[in-house]
């Protein structure tokens, strides 16, 4: 059987618990899963997360992962926009979970998407309001880096490198 680009395979209906079948519906598009018994539909969606550049006394925060995928590399704050929450909230919340920072949203630095890869990165440039800078749960060290010392080899995501060359192309 195929995999399909999640690297999860679904074989069941989420509507009639009826097989999944892999078939081209239609000529352009791309292969999807269809129930062999109520004809539903199972898209797979990409995953949205959400994330923030901040700087603290003139330093970008970074945080190490404690968690996989790429843990112990360096990345931005950020995570998975939860369903039905608007992205801007979840780039907050991700913030003060994973490095204890209130934040405040000051503009849209980007959206990165690649091809194969699941996740749509949408990335902001926040003010931090309050808060000490701490490791979270899924954080490993919490670190303040200027943009001439960014471990550039050492982060976790194309999505980060992207996101931190664009936000570097603004400072001073």
């Amino acid at each position: 059987m195929k995999k399909n680009p999640h690297n999860v395979e679904f074989s069941f209906c989420p509507v009639c618990g009826g097989k999944l079948e892999h078939l081209k519906i239609k000529e352009n598009e791309s292969i999807r899963l269809v129930c062999s018994a109520c004809d539903y539909i199972f898209y797979l969606d990409p995953k949205v997360v959400a994330c923030s550049i901040l700087l603290m006394d003139d330093n970008i925060v970074l945080l190490k992962r404690a968690i996989s995928p790429q843990k112990g590399k360096w990345v931005i704050p950020g995570g998975y926009v939860d369903r039905g929450e608007e992205v801007e909230a979840a780039a907050i919340r991700e913030t003060r979970e994973e490095c204890g920072l209130e934040t405040q949203i000051e503009r849209l630095l980007g959206i990165y998407s690649y091809a194969g890869h699941v996740p749509v990165v949408i990335v902001y440039v926040a003010q931090v309001l309050s808060g000490e800078l701490i490791s979270g749960d899924e954080t490993l060290e919490a670190g303040l880096f200027s943009k001439d010392r960014i471990p550039w080899g050492e982060l976790a995501f194309r999505s980060t490198v992207d996101a931190l060359k664009d936000f570097c192309k603004d400072c001073p």
